[in-house]
């Protein structure tokens, strides 16, 4: 049984057909990665699986739960992280105070205090910051507390949606490799990327999203030697 499953999705917005009979699983363990270009349907995806967007018709299933119709909230109760696209850190709140709201739903102290520690643990830099007003830190630093606030609740799958974005090169190498070890201590992973190298580079499978439709999926490394995604996503 997949940890995650979405069956035959369709999401509007509006009179837009935005996801059209989309199906993809993940399975536990693994990182997944959804890749396409702009406006394919990559974030309209995941904000459908935790229900910031309605799925009208369709079905999600975690853990082999029907989880369609429950509330945002709820899902991320459950053990579903989404960290967004464009960080969406509270500027004004600190360090400390952003990774207090990842933990909205823990009322004991200590736990709060444990999930900050694990936090500073994979990222050292955030524990130099732990006063320091979100808004006033830079991209690379903004996007480690935001995932870091995404690991508060201990959940039971990660959601990151394009990580990299506006990133140096050498930030996005320490966001993936952070990524990694993650996995390898046992989180799953659905990843949505742009970066289709980078993002291929760290998953075990992969889904290809045009117009709302899943034109393609494999293995990563396939993927990463397909000539129809290299010519889309990897020139």
């Amino acid at each position: 049984m997949a940890l995650l499953e979405l069956k035959n999705i369709h999401t509007y917005y509006g009179g837009i057909h935005a996801l059209k009979g989309l199906s993809i699983h993940v399975d536990q363990g693994e990182i997944v990665t959804l890749i396409g270009s702009n406006g394919a349907g990559k974030s309209t995806t995941l904000k459908t699986i935790c229900a910031q967007t309605k799925a009208k018709e369709g079905k999600v299933y975690f853990e082999g739960k029907d989880i369609t119709t429950m509330r945002t909230h709820d899902i991320a109760l459950a053990g579903i992280a989404h960290v967004p696209e464009g960080r969406r850190i509270f500027p004004k709140l600190t360090v400390r105070e952003n990774l207090e709201m990842g933990a909205f739903s823990v009322t004991d102290k200590a736990v709060i205090d444990e999930g900050i520690e694990r936090a500073f643990h994979y990222f050292p830099r955030l524990k130099e910051r732990i006063a320091q007003k979100g808004g006033t830190m830079s991209g690379g630093e903004q996007q480690m507390l935001a995932i870091a606030r995404g690991l508060m609740m201990k959940p039971k799958i990660l959601m990151l949606d394009e990580p990299s974005m506006g990133l140096a090169p050498i930030l996005v190498e320490q966001i993936f490799d952070i990524v990694t070890e993650l996995n390898r201590e046992g989180m799953t992973i659905l990843l949505v990327e742009q970066n289709a190298n980078q993002a291929l580079s760290v998953a075990h499978r992969g889904y290809v999203i045009q117009t709302g439709e899943i034109i393609l999926k494999d293995s990563a490394e396939r993927l990463l030697t397909n000539p129809q995604v290299r010519e889309a996503y990897l020139a």
